[in-house]
């Protein structure tokens, strides 16, 4: 059964897209054979997206005997989106191709606590945005917090003092462009499903160390949200009634423990950090050999274990993908994590393999912007009532967006 508001020949073209997102250029034949499609519809619907700019010939297949087939590939500039990430005191801006290359990139400070901070954001993005000839398909945030529906995009985010926050509706309204809002760390897994080691993998979870902790998920292909988009969320799960006050106001969350303000705590209380020193020293005395900075994050690491064990166990994933900025210092947490997280797993998982991700500083926005660049190729994306918007952008017709979702 088609999904409410994708009719079957978006369907059709979607799969194409997606699987030649998947395996790089492919030909027609080989679309019919995996796909199960009559070369007629084949001929149709790439006929159709090479009218439109979104595929395009390629050389032919090495002939075995038969008439060489042609490849088709994706056009990379085809489309664009902007994917912004959000946080208390910065923005960072990019500006990604079809096939997710990140073209260009700009970090700014925001103040998230100014009356006139989602105005001040339009007016980034709208100074940002690129002019050229290829379309914008739309704007992708990334925030930490919750949100229930991306196409709508209201955000409860304790972290930037925001409840009930209606952004999408306030972006679409001054830049005219379809906005879609997610959970950061469930935007990079979106990404890695789009362009990273998802690719080839159904089921895998990201993990996300830094300034905060992320979970996201990923089963059968799809990203799981929760009832209300809060799948994910053991940032904020309390280990101890009664210990450290964390940023959602609760205490003993897992956050409080092994954010980045819980570590520095914890470096302090061990005699490693003194004065003004932040974590940048705290692993600095680590590489140098400090036992004690060691500690830290080997008592951080066995903590983060166990809070993700069961869920972990739960899901049956094929591998665990460790994000964020704090991989700087993943070698202190890497033992102690893989360890702990085997004595607290089923015997059948505890080979489980953890892969750490290369980061850069545009990774959270371009998982941001990963959340409208799905859309042409997953029908499971999270585009919700701006896929219309979305399509018809990347299919040569530029609408209007009209704010019905309130």
């Amino acid at each position: 059964m088609n999904e409410p508001g994708i009719e079957g020949g978006e369907l059709t073209r979607m799969a194409v897209l997606a699987l030649i997102g998947q395996r790089g250029p492919t030909s027609r034949a080989v679309m019919g054979r995996e796909l199960d499609l009559s070369s007629a519809t084949v001929s149709q619907v790439t006929k159709w997206l090479i009218e439109r700019g979104v595929l395009e010939p390629l050389d032919f297949e090495p002939s075995i005997g038969g008439r060489p087939a042609q490849l088709l590939g994706l056009v990379a500039t085809a489309g664009h989106a902007v994917g912004v990430k959000v946080a208390a005191d910065h923005l960072t801006i990019v500006d990604v191709r079809l096939d997710g290359q990140v073209v260009n990139a700009r970090n700014e400070a925001f103040d998230v606590m100014a009356p006139d901070a989602v105005v001040c954001l339009a007016r980034s993005l709208r100074s940002f945005i690129d002019t050229s000839e290829s379309p914008l398909l739309g704007i992708g945030v990334g925030v930490p917090g919750i949100v229930t529906r991306p196409d709508v995009g209201t955000v409860d985010a304790a972290v930037l003092n925001w409840v009930d926050m209606p952004i999408g509706r306030q972006l679409r309204k001054e830049l005219d462009t379809p906005i879609l809002v997610e959970n950061d760390v469930k935007a990079l897994a979106i990404a890695e499903r789009l362009y990273g080691r998802g690719r080839t993998r159904r089921n895998f979870v990201v993990i996300t160390i830094g300034r905060g902790v992320g979970f996201a998920s990923v089963a059968d292909g799809v990203l799981r949200r929760g009832a209300s988009g809060g799948a994910g969320e053991i940032a904020h799960a309390v280990l101890n009634g009664t210990g450290p006050v964390c940023a959602c106001g609760s205490r003993g969350c897992l956050e409080a423990y092994i954010g980045a303000e819980g570590l520095v705590t914890a470096g302090r209380v061990a005699g490693v950090l003194r004065g003004r020193e932040g974590l940048d020293h705290l692993v600095e005395a680590a590489d140098k050999g400090n036992g004690e900075a060691s500690a830290v994050f080997s008592r951080a690491a066995q903590r983060l274990a166990r809070a993700v064990a069961t869920t972990i166990a739960a899901l049956d994933p094929e591998v665990i993908l460790v994000a964020g900025e704090g991989t700087a210092s993943w070698r202190h947490w890497d033992g102690p994590f893989r360890s702990t997280l085997a004595r607290h797993l089923p015997v059948s998982m505890r080979e489980l393999p953890v892969e750490v991700d290369s980061w850069e500083d545009t990774s959270w926005a371009r998982g941001a912007a990963a959340i409208v660049l799905a859309t042409p190729f997953d029908r499971n994306a999270l585009a919700g009532r701006q896929r219309s918007h979305v399509l018809a952008r990347l299919h040569g017709s530029r609408d209007g967006i009209d704010d019905e979702l309130g």
